[in-house]
């Protein structure tokens, strides 16, 4: 019977520590993330298709509209793609 508390003991921590160590990554990720988009600068090369005055690619554009005409069965389209 000590065992098994011994075992369950230790279940139970290295449980709380996975959780404790995944919850870490996600908040950090968070973090680097919200930071990364406030203070880089978004050049006028790299914004959405036409903002710039600068067009997407057109094999990227006609892959994005296969893959949308494959994943809604024919009755979805892509109206405009733009960056978030």
């Amino acid at each position: 019977m000590e065992n098994l508390n011994e075992a369950l003991g230790l279940l139970v921590v290295g449980m709380i520590m996975v959780f404790f160590i995944l919850f870490l990554v996600v908040v950090i990720g968070n973090v680097v993330i919200m930071l990364t988009n406030r203070f880089t600068p978004v050049s006028e090369k790299t914004g959405a298709g036409g903002a710039g005055g600068r067009r997407s690619n057109p094999k990227k554009l006609a892959v994005i509209a296969a893959v949308v005409d494959v994943i809604t069965h024919g009755k979805g389209r892509v109206d405009s793609i733009q960056k978030k």
